[in-house]
């Protein structure tokens, strides 16, 4: 069944006579003749589905698949079937919380879920969700960041997606916030520039896991640096 009605042939015809033409060729007659194409194309016949993925599939399988180091969020996750399925249904379209929970009790059944698998995987006591994206959610987290010690300066990593860092330099900057950019070496955020730039004025320090490079760092003395300076630790996953 079409999700619209074609034209038919009479319908077609109906068309032509309103405007005073008898055939569709007409409709390009001004057209210069040495622009068009009038010859056959080498098209072979149709297909039916099965027959055109085996045929997609032997000429995908020519291809050498090699590792990926592009990093900067580009990596190449296992995909479940079930995903798509699930994803394309009307209640997992938004990322807005229902405002009428009497009507929308799956979608505050899933959020509930993954804020709880969450938890379970980070350690956490709480997490959030309904986050817009990445970018946006960092941003927020820093607005934490200065809720809980009123600390005015941000560290920033230069690890850290450039696009990330945009988003929030921009949210920093209207929020009367200052931000500060951590060296890499080596392609990772460096250790020696954070001590020298952690001071009482540091609200949080901001990283990324893995990183713009796609490199997985070991944070761990980084942590224990930023706690005994009282300041806050974000991680953009």
């Amino acid at each position: 069944m079409f999700k619209y009605f074609p034209h038919t042939d009479s319908d077609i015809e109906a068309m032509l006579k309103r405007i005073g033409l008898e055939t569709l060729d007409d409709l390009f007659c001004q057209v210069d003749p040495s622009l068009k194409i009038n010859r056959k194309y080498d098209i072979p016949n149709s297909h039916s589905e099965l027959e055109l993925k085996k045929a997609i599939k032997a000429i995908a399988g020519q291809n050498k698949p090699l590792l990926s180091f592009l990093g900067a969020g580009t990596y190449e996750p296992f995909q479940f079937s079930v995903s798509q399925a699930i994803t394309s249904r009307q209640e997992f379209l938004t990322s807005y919380t229902p405002y009428q929970p009497e009507i929308s009790q799956g979608t505050l059944q899933y959020i509930f879920e993954w804020q709880s698998m969450i938890c379970e995987l980070t350690g956490m006591d709480a997490t959030n969700a309904s986050m817009y994206d990445g970018a946006t959610a960092t941003a927020e987290a820093m607005f934490m960041a200065y809720g809980q010690n009123k600390r005015p300066k941000i560290l920033i990593s230069s690890a850290l997606n450039p696009r990330v860092i945009e988003v929030v330099k921009t949210y920093a900057k209207y929020r009367g916030l200052t931000t500060e950019l951590i060296a890499t070496e080596d392609y990772q955020t460096s250790l020696a520039d954070l001590k020298t730039k952690l001071n009482e004025e540091v609200s949080a320090v901001i990283v990324q896991q893995p990183n713009f490079y796609g490199i997985v760092e070991d944070y761990s003395q980084y942590k224990d640096l930023i706690s005994a300076n009282n300041s806050l630790f974000i991680m953009n996953v």
